[in-house]
Parts: C-alpha cells; sequence; structure tokens
C-alpha cells in the first residue's frame, strides 16, 4: 500500500516537472509577430505582417482529421525532410483552415528564413508559401479544441463583428499554439481577415 502511494506520488511528480518544462519550451518558440491594433471585450483587432510558411493541403473536413494528417507531414520537412536534411525552430502557432472543400494546415517559418533561402521539401504534399500581410479579427480560448468548440468560437467571433458592424471577408481559420502533450495553459484563437483602415 505504502509502495503504491509513493509511486503515485513520484508520478505526479514527475508529470508536473514534465508540464512545468513543456510550458517554458512553448513560451521560448517564437512567435509569429503581430500588433494589436484594437482591443474589445471579446475580440481584438490585430495587424500581422508577411510570413513564410510551409502548407499542405487536405481533403479532411475536421479539426481531428486534418490534425492527425498534416502535422506529421509539416513536422517531416522541419525535423529534416528537406533536401539539405536541415533542421528548422518549431513556431507557433500552427494554422489550420478547415472547409468542406479544401482545407489546409501550415507551420510558420523562423522569421530569419524566407521563401528562397528556405530547404526543398522533400515531400510533394509540403509547399511553401508567402502569406501576405492583414488585419484580422481574433477571438482566444483555453483548454484542448475540440470541431464543436472551433464552430462555437467562429459563432461568437462572427456575431461580435456583426454587431461591431466589422467588414470580414474569407475563411474564419484555427490558431494552436501548444503541442498535444501540453496539459495545461493552452492557448488556441480562431481568426478571420477584416477590411480596416484605422492605423
Amino acid at each position: 500500500m505504502k509502495i503504491a502511494f509513493i509511486i503515485g506520488i513520484v508520478l505526479i511528480i514527475l508529470l508536473i516537472v514534465f508540464q512545468t518544462y513543456t510550458s517554458m519550451a512553448t513560451q521560448k518558440a517564437e512567435i509569429q509577430p503581430y500588433k494589436v491594433v484594437q482591443a474589445e471585450k471579446d475580440f481584438e483587432i490585430r495587424f500581422y505582417p508577411s510570413a513564410t510558411m510551409a502548407t499542405i493541403t487536405s481533403s479532411a473536413k475536421s479539426y481531428k482529421e486534418l490534425g492527425s494528417s498534416g502535422f506529421s507531414k509539416l513536422a517531416r520537412y522541419i525535423f529534416g525532410g528537406n533536401d539539405e536534411n536541415k533542421q528548422i525552430s518549431m513556431t507557433s502557432p500552427v494554422h489550420m483552415e478547415i472547409n468542406n472543400a479544401k482545407s489546409t494546415m501550415s507551420f510558420v517559418m523562423p522569421s530569419n528564413y524566407h521563401k528562397s533561402n528556405l530547404p526543398k521539401p522533400i515531400s510533394p504534399d509540403v509547399t511553401i508559401e508567402t502569406a501576405p500581410e492583414e488585419y484580422v479579427a481574433a477571438i482566444r480560448f483555453s483548454g484542448f479544441a475540440t470541431n464543436d468548440d472551433i464552430k462555437k468560437q467562429t459563432s461568437l467571433l462572427e456575431m461580435a463583428l456583426k454587431v461591431q458592424h466589422i467588414e470580414y471577408y474569407g475563411n474564419f481559420r484555427y490558431l494552436g499554439y501548444n503541442p498535444p502533450y501540453q496539459l495545461f495553459g493552452r492557448r488556441n484563437e480562431v481568426i478571420v481577415a477584416v477590411k480596416w483602415s484605422k492605423m
């Protein structure tokens, strides 16, 4: 009985240490830069400069399906699956655009990389793209994201934008900031491009 109790305590301590390390490592990872231009109660308007991304296209129609199939392909690219066998640092967030017709998943490349100096992917499924600068509306939520969470937050953001008479366009996108094994302090967002002229 005492041995089982001690083992349980040791396992809990190891879990806490691992989660603390994971959280610290996530905080040290490069985050795609943006500037908040207006903060509202439930959402904020951001300006994102142009960014270089590694992207895969998929027929997946759900968050879970796209995440499981897309992440491994992109991870292989940054972990050496390229013509230079080069390791590329992981950044956050991971971008996901989930639609019935076509879905995409993208890793933002570190700021010192551009389309011209990135190694070429070995897999034909991975393409290197330059995302244009844009203004977006963003709503944040915590925990482990699900399809229902993303749909709910999309509806909340859409409603908030209509109330504020802010015009949006294009598809709503999901941003995930944490590895799947991080249990606490998780950050998720839904964003959509907006027409914005205020500086």
